[in-house]
């Protein structure tokens, strides 16, 4: 069973990244550049198709992690004469077919973004019915927006379970001390409970309730451990309290756009702690960590697809604008150092810093894919 989910996964990768190279397709077609392939995957061709119309070949290759739209006169080492061959186009009609894989990428993040809100809900909870607990009373549909005044917001402000375990954490701390100190849990009287404030939007309606964590004891490997529950966990009915909140159609599609970029702004994160060395490599992932990743939550419950596919689209928007050799984001550089010069660097010379821009970045996928696994 698990296959199917792992090919699913590796047509989720190729659709993004189809999307990405129809973006230069499309946009390279409106500004009429002459296109001498459009190709879904690498290596041997299983099949081809040449229009008679257009002299464009569509092929479908052997390896299907990938693709590639192909521009007449774009990888020559030597200027051409031809006004029809790629380099010899207006530099910025050439920026905007570089710039169009990532913008197609974005806007695939924006629209998934918007289903994910609308179908399945993502960061912001509510709570699922009406429960009286703690002197509060929990209406359903009550929106959390806040925890201790912070924002629960995945990408631009904090996320609901972290903010609500990070409490749990100093509750145990707190009742441990007291315990340590002599004290039973039956002895812990209610003011020495940890609370926190948790605001929520009732109907339009801000509402500030006081949630308290109460210690109690799990076994755990014949052992018993101290731990705390705000009653939030779970209704009487072993229940959640709460779920995801789900938008309306006009709000999900304008809170999609901070979506994307909240998705692309998480990827930046990431980029910036690995090369600051603030988390490990072994955390990252190239294609197969990827496809392992979507097969095994994919498995668990197929709603985990709706949260991958903007995040995927997000991540390719961000990586591709990328002023590294090989990646669009360093072709709209060199585009753009010819457009100010008047005159390109020259053609040989930027030919091998992508070619070697592309070995470095496979054998980087390679090398977190290997660490990932192994360590």
């Amino acid at each position: 069973m698990i296959v199917a989910y792992i090919l699913l996964a590796v047509v989720i990768l190729l659709f993004m990244v189809l999307i990405h190279e129809f973006g230069h397709y499309i946009v390279g077609k409106i500004l009429k550049f002459k296109i001498t392939e459009f190709s879904v995957g690498f290596g041997f061709p299983i099949f081809s198709h040449t229009s008679k119309k257009t002299g464009e070949k569509f092929s479908l290759r052997i390896f299907p992690l990938g693709g590639y739209c192909s521009f007449y006169g774009e990888d020559e080492e030597k200027e051409s004469p031809d006004p029809l061959a790629f380099n010899n186009q207006k530099p910025w009609k050439r920026i905007l077919v570089f710039f169009a894989g990532v913008t197609a990428n974005f806007l695939t993040a924006i629209i998934f973004s918007w289903i994910l809100l609308c179908c399945n809900g993502y960061d912001v909870p509510q709570i699922a019915k009406d429960v009286v607990y703690q002197e509060n009373v929990y209406q359903a549909g009550d929106v959390i927006t806040h925890i201790n005044g912070k924002k629960i917001d995945f990408a631009f402000g904090e996320n609901y379970v972290t903010l609500v375990n990070n409490e749990r954490i100093v509750a145990i701390e707190k009742y441990q001390k007291l315990i340590d100190e002599g004290s039973s849990i039956e002895q812990i009287s209610r003011e020495q409970l940890h609370s926190f404030e948790m605001t929520v939007n009732r109907n339009g309606d801000i509402e500030k309730l006081t949630i308290y964590i109460y210690p109690k004891y799990e076994t755990s490997d014949g052992q018993q451990k101290l731990n705390a529950y705000t009653g939030l966990e779970s209704r009487d009915d072993g229940q959640p309290v709460t779920k995801a909140y789900c938008y309306g159609a006009w709000e999900g599609f304008c809170r999609s756009f901070e979506m994307a970029f909240g998705f692309a702004w998480v990827v930046l994160k990431s980029l910036w702690l690995l090369i600051t060395f603030q988390i490990p490599i072994t955390q990252m992932g190239g294609t197969i960590t990827t496809i392992s990743t979507i097969a095994t939550y994919a498995s668990q419950n197929m709603s985990y697809l709706l949260i991958f596919i903007p995040l995927i689209a997000a991540n390719l928007a961000v990586f591709n604008i990328l002023p590294f050799p090989a990646l669009d984001g360093s072709h709209v550089l060199f585009t753009l150092i010819e457009w100010i010069r008047g005159k390109p660097i020259n053609r040989k010379v930027e030919s091998i810093i992508h070619f070697v821009g592309l070995c470095i970045l496979f054998g980087f996928v390679i090398i977190v894919d290997i660490l990932h696994f192994v360590l």
